[in-house]
């Protein structure tokens, strides 16, 4: 009969994807995953195989937090559509889930790191950004149908569009650049969605 561990799996995996998001993959060894989840390095394997499984592990406990975050910040609510993405923009930049600035998106980091390389990583970071384009689109075609956004906006331009502001915005954000300007950038990303249909209808 095997020894039961003597750690919790979750809270192990919680600080495996903060010391990942804080170092990156490459900078990362397996003394200070050990040392970071007080976990020898036989444990270790024992429990997460090696670096990459709890590498994927970490990554997907991240997504799972913000994709589920993304969605219900994205969610209209009722509120004007324009500032429903405004506040998006301006939480994923002001906002960091854990407080301390100058991290950026661990996806993010992770898909400019390894995006190229290693196609598992790729698989999750894609499919991190996919849920990220959906909850875009779903907004955009919201703020169409009620009016406010142009009866002829081109969704997919559109998506594209917020979407690469947003990684751009999260580089930013991780390179130190202040708020104000960046909150330029959002507000100029927002007006180029153009006129609400009943103003151009006037």
């Amino acid at each position: 009969m095997g020894r039961p561990r003597q750690f919790d799996e979750q809270d192990a995996i919680d600080r495996a994807t903060d010391l990942f998001w804080r170092r990156g993959y490459s900078a990362t060894s397996v003394r200070d995953l050990g040392d970071e989840l007080k976990l020898t390095p036989s444990s270790l394997y024992r429990t997460f195989t090696d670096k990459h499984t709890l590498f994927l592990r970490a990554l997907d406990n991240y997504r799972a937090t913000e994709s589920a975050e993304a969605e219900q910040r994205l969610g209209a609510d009722g509120r004007p559509i324009r500032h429903v993405l405004r506040d998006w923009m301006l939480w994923l930049v002001t906002c960091p889930n854990d407080g301390e600035p100058g991290r950026g998106c661990f996806v993010v980091n992770t898909a400019t790191e390894l995006g190229t390389t290693d196609n598992e990583v790729r698989q999750r970071t894609e499919a991190a950004f996919e849920v990220t384009r959906q909850a875009l689109r779903a907004l955009l075609i919201e703020g169409r149908d009620r009016g406010e956004l142009p009866a002829d906006l081109h969704l997919d331009d559109a998506v594209e569009l917020l979407f690469t502001t947003v990684l751009g915005l999260r580089v930013r954000e991780r390179a130190g650049h202040e708020p104000a300007r960046l909150t330029t950038a959002i507000d100029a990303v927002i007006r180029a969605l153009g006129a609400a249909s009943a103003e151009t209808s006037r």
